[in-house]
């Protein structure tokens, strides 16, 4: 490998913790940062990944529970719900000219971090993949795939070819899209009625695609022309389509934190479609209805 990076990790949750073990095997520098209980799990037994796709491996990585030296590139992988706290332990001063790669549902997140951060260092990115972290430092990788999509405004192309090339070799496939908005609402587009709709009924998607198929057809619908106004993709059919091709037992992230009792991302995935629509112009009745529903388990 001709290119060593050192890479922070905020949050080493299910995908935190799988692209910390996979950069830390493939021979980076990686740095956890979580609160005291899990940085410690992680400093004394590293990260222990069960994976058909990368394998059954044990990566051993640095943690703490703040950034204190300067990075390549630091990885923010928690929820959105926990985002605000979690910045906490990345000091601007500290993150400086490193890159700021935020794996985030929705689509106001990089204007928040340029906001706080140096604009031309915040690089989104969009990863797809099914990763559950079961306990700290353990990693269950169930899907068959893990592919990453990495933008960026603004950012110098030579630092996203760089990371990019760094994912790739450690396993995920991954390609640099030059259109920001279009990678966001190419995820937004697909999430959006899913986590929604199985979150709304607490059922998963074959219940959802079956029973309440036409309640899900308008919400892609409208999802899909609020993406067009921000200048994103709008292809419901293929939407559609996709949903189609997923095993019905499959569950939203959302759902599942729904069951937990954990808080819900619905401010960042609703709240921001019906903002966006509010911006543009866009009719959305029946997203407002479902967020409407949704609020008070939020």
């Amino acid at each position: 490998m001709t290119n060593t990076l050192s890479v922070a990790v905020l949050g080493p949750g299910g995908v935190g913790g799988l692209l910390a073990a996979l950069l830390a095997r493939a021979g980076h520098r990686v740095i956890c940062l979580s609160g005291e209980r899990t940085a410690e799990a992680l400093r004394t037994d590293g990260i222990q990944v069960r994976s058909a796709l990368f394998g059954d491996f044990t990566a051993r990585v640095e943690a703490g529970t703040a950034l204190r030296e300067p990075v390549d590139a630091c990885l923010i992988t928690v929820k959105h719900t926990a985002l605000d706290a979690a910045l906490a332990r990345i000091p601007a001063a500290v993150a400086a000219d490193g890159l700021l790669v935020p794996f985030l549902n929705g689509v106001e997140h990089p204007a928040a971090l340029r906001a706080r951060y140096r604009s031309d260092r915040v690089a989104p990115a969009v990863i797809r993949v099914e990763s559950t972290r079961l306990a700290p430092g353990v990693i269950d990788h169930g899907s068959p795939f893990a592919e990453i999509d990495l933008t960026g405004s603004g950012v110098p192309r030579p630092r996203l070819d760089a990371l990019a090339e760094a994912f790739a070799a450690a396993g995920p496939a991954t390609r640099v899209l030059e259109d920001e908005m279009a990678a966001l609402w190419a995820k937004m587009s697909f999430l959006a009625p899913f986590a929604l709709l199985t979150t709304r009924y607490r059922l998963p998607l074959g219940d959802v695609r079956t029973r309440h198929r036409d309640e899900l057809a308008a919400l892609v619908e409208e999802t899909a022309a609020i993406s067009r106004a921000c200048g994103g993709p709008a292809d419901p059919a293929q939407a559609l389509a996709r949903y189609d091709t997923f095993p019905p037992s499959a569950k939203s992230s959302m759902q599942r934190d729904a069951e937990a009792g954990r808080p819900l991302e619905l401010d960042a995935i609703g709240g921001a479609l019906l903002r966006a629509a509010e911006r543009h112009g866009v009719a959305a009745p029946t997203v407002a209805r479902v967020v409407s529903a949704l609020r008070p388990f939020a």
